[in-house]
């Protein structure tokens, strides 16, 4: 696998078109390859700013949120929060490289990346394409961050383990790989965290990748999902104080 990070201009509030800075930045790519964009800059181009100048951020994340912990429940004064079915830190709202905004996430980030992808395919005159949105996350009990991605789009999201044998002819019960958020983690690495300035990167050499000429289903788009009830971690999320918010 090969990820190459691009490097852009600084996109701030002043931007707003999306396509307009792929139109700029994009080399040409090849069949069977992935684009992954940072929500951040998704988030951006659409308008999705707030100012952070006398603006409550609580409000803030009761209204992106549909659950979440109060911030002085946190050592590091952080919202946890369920946004649109994932955990998340103050429920997707940043406030790095966001030059005095807050930035919440992208508003149909699917939508766009239905439509990236289109863009791709007429641009590049592609079949097999694909893309990501990606943004970070933590994860319990480990320091640093790794990816998750917001909206996928041209290939197969999950490698179902389920039923099939191990080495040893041991079936597996419960294993998927994340197809989506590895290369969400992947790409992130190359682009960084900080001030790198590079929201965008290819990934190529990518055999493992099942593409698809399509956008994901319904049906699909489903199957990511999962209920607390039947989540691994479903005991501890259920004896948490969850504050209701007003995020769908």
């Amino acid at each position: 696998m090969k990820v190459t990070a691009i490097k852009t201009h600084k996109v701030t509030a002043n931007d707003h078109n999306l396509i307009k800075i792929l139109d700029k930045y994009l080399p040409r790519l090849e069949e069977k390859s992935i684009l992954a964009i940072t929500s951040k800059i998704v988030s951006i181009t659409e308008g999705r700013l707030v100012k952070m100048d006398g603006v409550d951020k609580d409000e803030l994340i009761r209204q992106e949120a549909q659950f979440y912990l109060p911030r002085p429940k946190n050592q590091y004064n952080v919202s946890f929060a369920i946004a649109r079915g994932i955990l998340a830190a103050s429920a997707g709202i940043d406030e790095s490289n966001a030059n005095g905004y807050y930035v919440l996430w992208p508003k149909d980030p699917q939508k766009t990346a239905n439509d990236v992808r289109r863009y791709l395919k007429r641009r590049f005159s592609l079949k097999n394409v694909g893309m990501i949105i990606t943004d970070s996350k933590t994860t319990p009990m480990r320091w640093g961050v790794t990816s998750i991605a917001l909206a996928y789009s041209g290939f197969k999201s999950l490698k179902d383990y389920i039923g099939k044998e191990d080495l040893f002819g041991r079936k597996f019960e419960f294993e998927k790989l994340s197809i989506i958020d590895s290369l969400a983690t992947s790409a992130s690495v190359t682009m960084g965290e900080g001030s790198e300035q590079t929201p965008l990167a290819i990934i190529s050499d990518i055999p493992f990748v099942d593409f698809q000429d399509k956008n994901p289903t319904k049906k699909e788009l489903k199957e990511l999902e999962i209920t607390v009830d039947i989540d691994i971690y479903g005991p501890f999320l259920k004896n948490v104080q969850w504050k209701k918010g007003k995020g769908l």
